[in-house]
């Protein structure tokens, strides 16, 4: 079996991933970690995520000794923790999953040294019907003329802290590769801005409120007609199933860099 340490909890997705973690008995919780101030310390990690029956594993703020003899982390907590952990994981020879969001384009330079040590997965959205909208964006910005204009939009509920989504941002990172543009020349703009649109732009359009789990939609907006390419999830235990068949598939790769795409099998022809 594999040890799965996850940090994060206490949060939604923590919560959920400790109770489907007995749909994938290759992985065994060792260790539930959370921040020093969190109201969780000391409780069953099962208790505290409903399961039926405590699991022995008490809540804890202390990743190193969390980290011995594991075999894979999975990170949900906060993009400020999230350079700490990755260290951390690194330092240990740990696998480490990566499904925080609105984390900073500094960490990449920290990310690839890590994965010069272990597997490193960095994911956006680890639902499986995301990563393929993730492919059919890329394509049909590859497939479409520069006059289809690339709009994405995207709604959550109203506690989420990132916006756009970090979905949204990677549904026009693939929009951008498809048309072939790099750096500042695919700057996400917030539609609402004054002025006529480039074509060489994405704009992004967020929604906040209620208790949505997540929508998200890829505008192609053409001279008399559209393309829209979207997915809506009803569930957040969706995600939860994705990063734990992730994580059951990280623990067993070699150092690098990957991505869902590799799990899923979604890569560009």
């Amino acid at each position: 079996m594999i040890s799965t340490v996850i940090v994060g909890a206490s949060g939604r997705m923590g919560l959920s991933m400790i109770r489907l973690l007995p749909d994938f008995p290759a992985l065994r919780l060792s260790a539930a970690v959370v921040s020093p101030a969190s109201r969780s310390l000391g409780q069953d990690a099962g208790v505290l995520a409903g399961t039926a029956a405590p699991l022995g594993v008490p809540v804890t703020a202390v990743l190193e000794s969390a980290l011995k003899n594991a075999g894979v982390l999975i990170d949900f907590s906060s993009a400020t923790a999230v350079p700490d952990t990755l260290r951390q994981a690194a330092a240990a020879r740990v696998p480490v999953l990566i499904g925080t969001t609105g984390l900073s384009s500094t960490l990449d330079a920290q990310l690839e040294q890590a994965a010069r040590i272990v597997p490193v997965l960095t994911a956006a959205n680890t639902s499986l019907g995301v990563n393929l909208l993730l492919a059919l964006v890329e394509q049909a910005a590859r497939a479409l003329p520069v006059d289809f204009n690339i709009e994405i939009v995207e709604a959550h509920h109203r506690h989420k802290r990132d916006a756009p989504s970090g979905t949204a941002l990677a549904l026009g990172a693939a929009a951008a590769r498809g048309r072939g543009l790099q750096g500042d020349s695919a700057a996400s703009q917030p539609r609402g801005a004054a002025g006529p649109r480039r074509d060489d732009e994405i704009g992004y359009a967020v929604v906040r409120g209620g208790d949505v789990v997540g929508e998200h939609q890829a505008l192609f907006l053409g001279a008399g007609e559209r393309l829209n390419l979207a997915h809506s999830a009803t569930d957040r235990s969706i995600f939860a199933r994705g990063a734990l068949q992730a994580a059951q598939w990280l623990a067993g790769q070699r150092p690098g860099r990957y991505q869902m795409a590799d799990i899923f099998g979604f890569h560009k022809q």
